[in-house]
């Protein structure tokens, strides 16, 4: 042990933490993991913590005790927990990359909440038979990056793995320079992966144990499957559906995760590891957001289809456990609702993005020619169409606040004809329809500047910037009047000079 590092202790006020030791994982048995105790940290200290999830998780005051840093940040545990590093393997880019596994997360237990059992993990914790080498660790950086989206995808109504606290330290981490470490508390119903299931099946080879994975998800997740006469093909239709429903979330809101491979790829159909992230400003569908994805893998027009990728490759870890000659054909089967179940949502998403209440003929080609000209002009995503919703129909308006959005006002203009009469044909009330629009086009998203500049004053020792945004990300719908006016404005021109990878 480093000497400079405090001893592991023990946790005992756990009076306000209705503390479960044992995850899903933890009960399958040890071919899922590793039980191990995290590292611990020189120097705790508070960075940030989610009232709101707290509150929702029911944890009282329990996140103001001494106790409560210790263990989040992975220098104390409760009585009885055995932290687990859960084992898995998984493509990478495309490319078969074999076992992999929690490099630096561990499973702490779980907590019985009201919304039911929450898994709690703590992020760079240190090193666990699956760093690869690596130091385990997590940098302040993307912590601080990390915590921030969690809580903002949430408040966006986006399915998501949710940040309990950040916790700093002062102990150095090296990567391209010298930075100091943080641990994130991360909460989900479950951080169970396709790689999970691709690991027995390919790495492993272990099928019972496969099959053990498969039925405790189902009793556990989607109790509905077990009554399928192949629960196996309902499971992997259920998660092709729910995987089809996120993807459409993202695209709504112009959501780029930058490293889409099959192990950060949640069972459960939520957003999972942020890593390279990013909103767009601009709108270009070709964005890519990960400096590292040179090849433009998980570009933001590609990931609808990166998605049904991966549940391909889910569906060839389940085949060994569907019965039949035609166990193919029945897979592909499950995957197709995909198809239909994301392009059905993405309509859905972009036409009351648009404030349209009913479904008519041509909504599809009236969305696609907004985007395709906001993607000409290179229009701001999030602040343009926050900006429809003040479109009037009055006669003779200008709707000069959307209009000078556009570098083609003439193009812009013919649109709007088209969108007018698209209103009145369900004679929408502009007073409504703006309401309406208001809580589906956020006025605040996590730019990369914005977090950039929240990293930047933290790193000097002070946080104020990380609460401030929190507080706003968390109600992201919001005027906020009294919020800096830099949270809803185009991005400066260093920003563009802004580059986030898969280093940290």
């Amino acid at each position: 042990m480093n000497l400079h590092q405090p001893p592991l202790s023990s946790v005992h006020q756990t009076d306000q933490l209705p503390w479960r030791d044992a995850t899903l994982l933890h009960q399958l048995g040890p071919a899922f993991g590793t039980e191990l105790a995290p590292t611990p940290l020189p120097d705790l200290h508070w960075i940030a913590h989610s009232q709101a999830l707290a509150e929702e998780l029911a944890l009282g005051n329990w996140l103001a005790s001494d106790e409560a840093i210790a263990m989040l940040g992975g220098n104390a545990l409760p009585p009885k927990a055995s932290p687990l590093a859960s084992v898995y393997s998984g493509h990478q880019f495309g490319v078969w990359a074999g076992q992999l596994g929690d490099g630096r997360a561990m499973l702490l237990g779980e907590i019985d909440s009201p919304a039911g059992r929450m898994e709690l993990q703590l992020k760079g914790a240190g090193p666990t038979p699956y760093s690869r080498s690596a130091d385990g660790r997590a940098v302040l950086r993307s912590s601080i990056r990390e915590f921030l989206c969690s809580e903002a995808m949430h408040a966006l109504g986006i399915p998501t793995t949710r940040a309990l606290s950040l916790v700093g330290s002062s102990a150095p981490v090296w990567r391209e320079t010298r930075e100091t470490a943080a641990v994130v508390a991360r909460v989900a119903p479950s951080f169970i992966r396709f790689g999970h299931f691709e690991h027995f099946t390919h790495s492993a080879r272990d099928i019972a144990s496969l099959r053990a994975l498969v039925d405790a998800v189902i009793d556990r997740h989607y109790p509905a499957c077990r009554g399928a006469e192949q629960p196996v093909l309902a499971l992997l239709e259920a998660v092709s559906r729910r995987t089809a429903v996120l993807m459409a979330d993202w695209q709504s809101v112009g959501f780029c995760h930058g490293v889409m491979n099959t192990d950060n790829m949640s069972i459960l159909g939520l957003t999972i590891d942020y890593g390279p992230f990013g909103f767009l400003d601009a709108f270009n569908p070709g964005h890519i957001c990960n400096h590292s994805d040179h090849q433009g893998r998980y570009a933001f027009a590609r990931q609808p289809n990166v998605g049904f990728w991966n549940l391909h490759a889910l569906a060839q870890a389940l085949q060994p456990l569907v019965a039949g000659a035609d166990a193919v054909e029945a897979l592909k089967a499950a995957l197709e609702p995909y198809k239909t179940a994301f392009a059905e949502a993405l309509q859905q998403r972009l036409r009351g993005k648009l404030g349209l209440s009913t479904d008519q003929p041509g909504d599809a080609d009236l969305v696609d020619d907004l985007l395709r000209l906001m993607a000409q002009d290179g229009c701001d995503y999030t602040l343009t169409m926050r900006s429809l919703s003040r479109f009037s129909s009055a006669a003779g308006a200008n709707n000069e606040a959307v209009r000078d959005w556009f570098v083609d006002r003439e193009k812009f203009s013919v649109w709007s004809a088209r969108y007018l009469e698209r209103l009145r044909a369900e004679a929408s009330v502009d007073v409504e329809r703006a309401e309406r629009m208001d809580r589906v086009n956020p006025k605040f998203v996590l730019r990369n500047h914005l977090a950039e500049s929240a990293i930047r004053l933290a790193q000097r020792g002070d946080f104020s910037e990380v609460q401030r945004l929190l507080t706003v990300l968390q109600q992201p719908f919001d005027e906020h009047p009294n919020a800096p006016a830099a949270y809803a404005a185009l991005p400066p021109d260093w920003a563009h000079q802004l580059e986030v990878s898969c280093s940290s």
